[in-house]
């Protein structure tokens, strides 16, 4: 089951110049949670972003770059369809961490979307595909107002998806 994870805000907004807008500790705290010991495909601008491999997990890096150079325990591959290939044939359930054009190219291809939904709009330069409700079935909300670590509320909402391509 190929899941996209991602947090967006009410304008489907995922960030600006490279880099998250917010920061929610119950969304991190989440995303590690579920994301460890799974392979984790992401584009070179989001693998870069964060710096490092994340740690526990095998590091599936997407560019156009034949060249590209990523740190050790990393992959690097140069399509969205490799990197599906690869995620296979280590782990059952790998996780799409974006960045936009990578989620773009993944929806059709993925079984679950596990969203967190930031309740506030944001100046953004990259921004999360429109979720179609005649694709995608929600089957799951918790919502949380904003508190002393979190400055905006927010949900976490799954979907699964109704239809799915084959590669």
């Amino acid at each position: 089951m190929v899941t996209i994870i991602a947090a967006i805000a009410a304008n489907n907004a995922l960030g600006k110049d490279n880099q998250l807008i917010w920061h929610l500790p119950a969304d991190l705290k989440r995303f590690k949670k579920t994301t460890l010991n799974h392979a984790v495909i992401m584009g070179r601008k989001t693998y870069e972003s964060l710096g490092k491999p994340l740690p526990n997990r095998t590091n599936i890096l997407i560019t156009r770059d034949k060249n590209y150079k990523a740190d050790e325990g990393c992959v690097v591959v140069n399509s969205l369809k490799e990197a599906l290939k690869i995620a296979a044939e280590v782990d059952e359930n790998p996780f799409i961490l974006g960045g936009a054009e990578i989620y773009k190219q993944a929806m059709p291809f993925t079984d679950k979307l596990d969203i967190t939904f930031v309740h506030h709009q944001f100046d953004a330069d990259v921004f999360f595909p429109e979720i179609d409700k005649t694709i995608w079935k929600e089957t799951s909300r918790k919502n949380f107002k904003a508190d002393e670590n979190n400055k905006y509320d927010y949900s976490f909402v799954t979907y699964i998806s109704k239809k799915k391509e084959v590669i």
